[in-house]
């Protein structure tokens, strides 16, 4: 996605009104008749020593997580900043009233429940599971190659990836090569099952996993030598070089040829 792309993607109502939340307390603190009517006189124009300590923290876990994070991707960096701005946000509203920290959840609640992040509406294969329901399906067709992305509709990084995983999946989709996708956020026992942590400060969201004759062979990220998750940029010429999607795709499909082959062979011979 280039950056004019990303730039498009910003006037959605959803970005909008994420940054107007995430800088909320700061505009309050500074601009001149909003200041005045939420703070008292003496407050504005300036932060106090908690506050201040409060927003270099949020810029700590923001530059950790968005350097941690596998999207290269503008919009996913501000989704992260904005939602840890947002809950730094929580916290500095109700240490000056508790009625401006409810007011301000609601505000969030709405936001959510009303504008909702923008979804990819582009061509896509994918079969979403409920669950562990997925080690039915390994079962049930021990002969097909699955891409399976772990992912929580929270993470700006698994919001960023939706639209790629979306994309291969409509070119290299086979009878034998399939995608799928599991929300460990809405099913933990999934998460657990496959052992994918899905907490705000995990380095296994997203993960995309291969499976092969019911096993698990591959997975991004994955631990290094030193049992530590390697950074992997979920870009979509990563994703094919990393899993070699290119060659899987022609060797699936020549299995799937030759299978075909056979049954036309035994056919004729009937």
């Amino acid at each position: 996605m280039t950056v004019l792309e990303d730039l498009r993607q910003l006037i959605h109502p959803y970005y909008v009104v994420n940054i107007l939340m995430s800088l909320s307390y700061l505009v309050s603190k500074y601009v001149p008749g909003i200041c005045e009517f939420v703070f008292p006189t003496s407050e504005c124009g300036e932060l106090s020593m908690w506050e201040s300590e409060v927003l270099f923290f949020m810029l700590v876990i923001v530059m950790f997580r968005t350097r941690k994070s596998g999207s290269r991707n503008m919009l996913a960096y501000i989704s992260t900043a904005a939602m840890y701005a947002k809950v730094c946000n929580v916290i500095l509203w109700f240490s000056t009233d508790p009625v401006y920290g409810i007011l301000y959840i609601l505000v969030i609640i709405v936001h959510f429940l009303v504008i909702g992040e923008p979804v990819y509406k582009g061509p896509e294969k994918v079969i979403y599971f409920q669950g562990i329901a997925l080690d039915e399906e390994l079962r049930r067709d021990k002969n097909c190659l699955w891409f399976i992305t772990f992912f929580t509709a929270w993470s700006p990084a698994c919001s960023a990836l939706a639209p790629i995983f979306a994309k291969l999946s409509s070119e290299y989709t086979l009878d034998n090569l399939k995608f799928g996708k599991i929300d460990i956020g809405r099913y933990p026992d999934a998460g657990k099952h496959y052992h994918i942590n899905n907490s705000a400060f995990s380095l296994q969201l997203p993960t995309i996993s291969v499976f092969k004759d019911c096993k698990e062979v591959e997975r991004r990220p994955c631990l290094d030598a030193k049992q530590k998750f390697q950074k992997f940029y979920f870009t979509e010429d990563n994703i094919r070089a990393s899993f070699d999607l290119n060659n899987v795709y022609m060797e699936c499909k020549k299995r799937l040829e030759e299978k075909h082959g056979k049954k036309e062979e035994h056919i004729k011979s009937e």
